[in-house]
């Protein structure tokens, strides 16, 4: 017997993705800001169902993991929405016409003053599939050259520390270890590290 959902609807089980599918009918542009703009859409279900649901449009986001001499380069700064210091991997927005990688180095040698002698990608995910259209793109920087200079923007007030790795996977989560997509950069990472040693 199939399942039952809400006022008698039947669902069938396994559904093809082709009936999982919604079709963008009309957008509307309700809010522009300096960081993102809100969007709404309007949809229609293979299966005729409609509704208007909102979205964001942002750049694409990048952040790096450095690693030098057995820890990471961890940036603390304050952040507006939560009020509060974070600790947490350099990163950042990708410019216009900048590729991520580009993105990657030039925002650990402006906030750290590190230069990176080896890139590796790690990955790129949706940091909120449901609402953000923009990607997130994951970086590891080893090889790393200091230059002792920061080159931060005009309203960027932070610093940077070596942190022991296990400290910062057991620190994640807690504290001012509270960055959500940090937590999907060191999967990424140790998803890598694992690669590394099954070779």
């Amino acid at each position: 017997m199939q399942p039952s959902f809400g006022e008698g609807r039947l669902m069938r089980y396994p559904m093809n993705d082709n009936d999982l599918k919604w079709t963008i009918e009309d957008e509307e542009l309700l809010l522009r800001t300096p960081v993102y703009d809100v969007l709404q859409q309007h949809e229609i279900a293979a299966n005729g169902m409609v509704g208007d649901y909102i979205t964001i449009d942002a750049p694409d986001w990048v952040m790096v993991i450095p690693e030098y001499k057995g820890a990471f380069i961890m940036v603390r700064q304050w952040r507006h929405g939560t009020q509060a210091l974070t600790t947490e991997f350099p990163g950042g927005v990708i410019d216009a016409g900048e590729t991520p990688a580009a993105a990657a180095e030039r925002e650990l040698l402006e906030e750290t003053g590190f230069k990176c002698g080896r890139l590796v990608p790690l990955g790129s995910v949706s940091p909120n599939a449901a609402l953000f259209r923009n990607r997130f793109h994951i970086y590891l920087a080893e090889d790393l050259i200091p230059t002792g200079v920061q080159d931060l923007d005009d309203d960027e007030l932070l610093t940077y520390e070596l942190s022991p790795i296990h400290e910062v996977l057991s620190a994640f989560g807690s504290g001012e270890y509270i960055h959500a997509l940090m937590g999907t950069a060191l999967a990424l990472y140790f998803q890598y590290r694992a690669k590394e040693k099954m070779q």
